[in-house]
């Protein structure tokens, strides 16, 4: 191996060495906080039940994604 294949090893194992322990561990204990509803990403999980609906109904192409029916939105 040439000495720039050894150089851009060691870049390459020193970049990736630093990523390992920026890594979030989450002991069991935490998990019961993030299960909380707060920390959904939908604040209106009704209204965004909805707004599928309305995608998925004049999508009709697409599948539904769960929704039974065509796209007339006779469901």
């Amino acid at each position: 191996m040439r000495p720039s294949s050894y150089l851009l090893l060691a870049v390459l194992a020193a970049s990736l060495g630093s990523c390992a322990e920026k890594l979030v561990r989450v002991k069991p204990y935490e998990r019961g906080n993030l299960a909380k509803p707060i920390m959904t990403n939908s604040r209106a999980p009704l209204l965004e039940a909805m707004a599928e609906h309305a995608y998925f109904t004049r999508e009709a192409s697409f599948g539904g994604g769960g929704v039974g029916g065509g796209g007339c939105g006779c469901n």
